[in-house]
């Protein structure tokens, strides 16, 4: 039996953060349940138990522990499993440099960042035209805020300081969605936070983990053609 289930969907972000956390942690004793987000499967009965926004993902033990949000369950998977992917909890200036570093990456990255997604992605398989004033706005504000990320990148080689952590492994999904939508040269054009994205998608976990998703997505194009 795995330790747990991770309930998720492909291509969803959210889901994507727990899954690079638990690669870097190098952890594979886990059952993965995809569900059809276009088709509303995560507001079934039984996930709407799980998760009472009905959404994804969540984690659940066999024992009845349940958690859902992602970044809370990538803090509690790092602490119970000791992945080394949170500062120590004797050095309590790296810790609250990290609290400050997940705060900023949740208060002025995240929400522009997922608008742009929505209305460029997720509308998109949705037959949907995007809302481009809403983009417009949303892509000023990813804008501004790599601005001052460039400033603290020239002085860090991660968001939380000298070391690689949770911090960074949530811009990835969305980072990477940017790029899908044909937003790169915001990370390509500022040389700090492009360097630090090449250290972050170097790290041989996640070159796994991304190539592996590339290649179950070249086979589900394939099987629907």
């Amino acid at each position: 039996m795995p330790a747990f289930t991770l309930y998720g969907a492909r291509g969803s972000t959210n889901t994507d953060r727990v899954r690079l956390t638990l690669a870097e942690g190098g952890f594979t004793d886990y059952e993965l349940v995809l569900f059809n987000l276009y088709k509303g499967e995560q507001k079934s009965e039984e996930n709407m138990k799980r998760h009472p926004w009905g959404k994804i993902p969540v984690i659940t033990f066999p024992e009845g522990f349940t958690l859902y949000e992602s970044r809370a369950i990538c803090t509690y998977l790092a602490r119970k499993y000791s992945f080394p992917l949170l500062p120590t909890d004797s050095d309590i200036e790296a810790t609250a440099l990290f609290d400050q570093a997940q705060s900023v990456e949740m208060q002025y990255f995240a929400d522009p960042a997922g608008k742009i997604a929505f209305e460029k992605f997720v509308k998109k398989f949705m037959g949907l035209p995007p809302n481009e004033a809403a983009v417009s706005d949303a892509l000023k504000s990813i804008e501004s805020y790599f601005d001052v990320a460039e400033r603290q990148l020239q002085h860090n080689d991660y968001m939380a300081g000298k070391d690689f952590t949770l911090a960074d492994i949530y811009y990835i999904p969305l980072i990477q969605r940017l790029f899908a939508c044909g937003y790169g040269d915001v990370i390509l054009s500022r040389k700090a936070v492009g360097a630090w994205w090449d250290r972050c998608m170097n790290r041989p976990a996640i070159q796994k983990m991304v190539a592996a998703d590339k290649e179950a997505m070249a086979a589900a194009m394939a099987a629907r053609k």
